[in-house]
């Protein structure tokens, strides 16, 4: 009985400290966009974003890891193979098309596509260096952090709660991360698919393929459009 309410305890702590983490990038996100008086021009093209955005990752992780001490890795993340490898490539193939029809058709719609402020002008060969270490950063580290903590730790920790609350409550404070305000409905609905595929397959691989792949296929769209 004890060790059912240290358990129970724990997973609580840990619970609060994710909630906590998320909320302080919420609040970070949107203070940056509303009051900051100054913004990086053309930010794919900076070498400094790309540096700063895999600092911010490294960091994000390694108070992730602090949260899931004690636990193993591949439970607390769902760093685990899915069940079935087919299963999850259709399923991963047929979210990743999910995303890119309506979440297009809502920044279109909302007229949101360049809210980030990450579209350049246009393509400038001479800056091919800092374009792929934002590639980097953007399509690679980014989808390996941000899946750990939401549909890893985060639906882990939520899903005591039930499989619905945890996609939703995960979808909605992944959007709002963000610090968007036009383009938040297709934050969200980038969360719930990624949510419903790491339900389906029991597995945060197939929802960072899916993200990497994205992010990749967006950046590339941005210098090539």
């Amino acid at each position: 009985m004890e060790r059912a309410h240290a358990a129970e305890g724990q997973e609580t702590w840990r619970l609060a400290a994710w909630t906590t983490l998320v909320g302080v990038m919420i609040a970070g996100a949107y203070a940056g966009r509303f009051l900051s008086e100054e913004s990086v021009e053309e930010p794919l093209y900076d070498y400094g974003v790309a540096v700063t955005g895999v600092i911010i990752y490294v960091l994000l992780l390694g108070i992730l890891l602090l949260i899931g001490r004690g636990l193993p890795a591949r439970e607390f993340f769902a760093l685990r193979p899915p069940v079935s490898w087919p299963s999850a490539l259709g399923l991963g193939l047929a979210g990743y098309v999910a995303i890119f029809v309506g979440a297009g058709l809502i920044l279109i719609a909302l007229d949101a596509g360049d809210e980030q402020g990450l579209t350049p002008d246009e393509w400038d060969p001479d800056k091919l260096g800092p374009y792929l270490a934002n590639f980097v950063a953007i399509a690679l580290v980014a989808p390996f952090v941000e899946e750990l903590m939401y549909r890893g730790a985060g639906m882990t920790l939520l899903l005591r709660f039930g499989a619905p609350v945890a996609v939703g409550v995960t979808a909605v404070l992944f959007g709002l991360a963000h610090g968007l305000v036009l383009a938040l409905p297709a934050l969200v609905l980038f969360g719930l698919v990624t949510a419903w595929l790491r339900v389906r397959t029991s597995s945060v691989v197939p929802p960072m393929l899916v993200h990497a792949a994205f992010n990749a296929t967006s950046l590339i769209v941005s210098v090539a459009a």
